[in-house]
């Protein structure tokens, strides 16, 4: 099954998707990647999903991604007695350790690493910003906080501390169990939440190792003043616009997305935008024009994929909304306009071999418009920097790893088949070229590109370019 577009769809499986003729439904509609969200659900509940993924994977004769997105740290006001209160601008309002069920002057808010890193006219948003405190004075293990904006609050609401990194780790005691568990499942990406700094990708890299790819997300504004040592520490990178709107003034998403967008280009690391896409259709078979608009955005500035929540999740409209994504992707990049916005944003390669391959690959593919590009991996790295390149024609995508085959699955323009070991040029070339052949991206008398790295085996050495024309 070959997909008619270079941008990826990932859908999040949920109570809505979660048997086997819903996830072959979707599959078919044109999800790449299944999201398992371990915010919600059991492990037994994923374990079966991703067990229904790879029947597919057999039955389709192509690989699929899983992405397991971890919950990491919620932060909560305690209980309230009578279970809300109402906080009136300018009152005083203090939070501290006390369990005491809270009222309007306090609230238990059992997080003494938020006290920690507190500072005098620090912000604290509650229930998703929709009420802002400032805090005055503050301690080991409280905060007197004065109400900027108001309103009712009720148990165990969030709390967002966007103006300064906290001192705790990504990773839960139910993160690890989770890690592991789907680690052991063999799933292919980990969505690791709450990335502030480059050492929490480090934490999770000494866990993982290269058992699955890190995929950051970035939702904390701390994160952006780090953002290319995060980029370059993670295998890719999801803008997470829920929380990021809610620690940020909305109008500073869009620019803020954009910004990650190209850090994520430069660095040749597969970027995802999530969140609210198609929000409407969670309950509506048609989406509002600005969510066409948004995601189209999106496309247009060149990332990997885009995501679908509680759309393809809880929704009432999972398949519509998968169609959807997939019409819209396919109207942009086949619109005039598409390439041309692709070429302009499109950075400088690093002084590299690998690069200078790929980049003499992109011009080359410009000149002789060939049928394909193929690139043989091992390792994935071959067809990122080539992905990076975004050359014009489509990229096939070589491998004799199934790990390596699942994870393109997430890459812009990548087409993954599972190949053999081969042990020479000659042998490569040949396989290339059959392989192109039967997945019906080339015909005889086409040229294709070939990229590979000499030895084979190898990650890194990106050194070969071969034009070859298909007998």
């Amino acid at each position: 099954m070959r997909r008619e577009r270079s941008a990826k769809i990932v859908a999040t499986l949920g109570p809505a998707s979660s048997d086997e003729a819903a996830i072959r439904a979707l599959f078919e509609r044109g999800v790449d990647v299944f999201r398992l969200n371990f915010s919600h659900g059991t492990q037994s509940d994923h374990a079966a999903r991703l067990t229904t993924i790879r029947k597919l994977e057999k039955d389709f004769d192509r690989p699929i991604g899983v992405l397991l997105d971890l919950q990491g740290p919620k932060l909560r006001l305690g209980t309230f007695s009578g279970g809300r209160a109402q906080l009136e601008p300018a009152a005083r309002f203090r939070l501290d350790l006390d369990k005491t069920p809270g009222d309007a002057s306090r609230a238990p808010l059992p997080h003494p690493e938020i006290f920690a890193a507190l500072k005098t006219g620090t912000e604290l948003l509650l229930d998703d910003g929709k009420l802002r405190l400032r805090v005055e004075r503050h301690g080991a293990d409280f905060a007197e906080t004065s109400v900027v904006v108001g309103g009712s609050i009720s148990d165990r609401k969030g709390v967002n501390v966007p103006s300064v990194i906290l001192p705790i780790s990504p990773l839960t005691p139910k993160d690890r169990d989770d890690l592991a568990f789907g680690l052991a499942l063999g799933v292919d990406w980990v969505a690791l939440s709450f990335v502030q700094r480059p050492q929490d990708i480090e934490e999770a890299r000494s866990l993982i190792g290269d058992r699955a790819w890190i995929m950051s997300k970035l939702e904390k504004p701390a994160a952006i003043e780090q953002l290319d040592g995060i980029v370059a520490l993670s295998d890719g990178i999801m803008v997470a616009r829920g929380d990021l709107g809610v620690e940020l003034p909305p109008e500073q998403v869009p620019e803020l997305q954009r910004l990650i967008v190209r850090a994520c280009r430069k660095g040749g690391k597969p970027v995802v935008v999530a969140t609210q896409m198609l929000e409407s259709m969670i309950g509506s078979p048609v989406p509002t024009r600005a969510e066409v608009s948004d995601v189209a955005t999106a496309i247009y500035d060149g990332v990997d994929a885009v995501m679908l929540s509680a759309e393809s999740a809880s929704g009432k409209y999972p398949l519509e909304a998968v169609a959807m994504m997939d019409r819209i992707i396919s109207r942009v990049e086949n619109g005039p306009s598409y390439r041309s916005g692709i070429d302009a944003a499109h950075t400088a390669a690093e002084a590299t071999t690998a690069d200078a391959v790929c980049a003499s690959l992109r011009d080359v593919a410009a000149l002789l418009s060939p049928a394909a590009t193929i690139t043989y991996t091992s390792s994935g790295f071959t067809s990122l920097r080539a992905a990076r390149e975004r050359p014009a024609v489509p990229i096939l995508s070589l491998t004799p790893a199934v790990a390596t085959a699942r994870r393109m699955a997430m890459v812009w323009g990548v087409h993954a088949v599972l190949v053999d070991d081969i042990h020479d040029v000659g042998e490569m070339i040949e396989s290339a070229c059959r392989t192109a052949r039967s997945e019906g991206f080339a015909r005889p008398g086409d040229n294709v590109v070939v990229v590979a790295g000499l030895p084979f085996g190898h990650s890194g050495t990106t050194n070969l370019l071969h034009v070859s024309r298909m007998g």
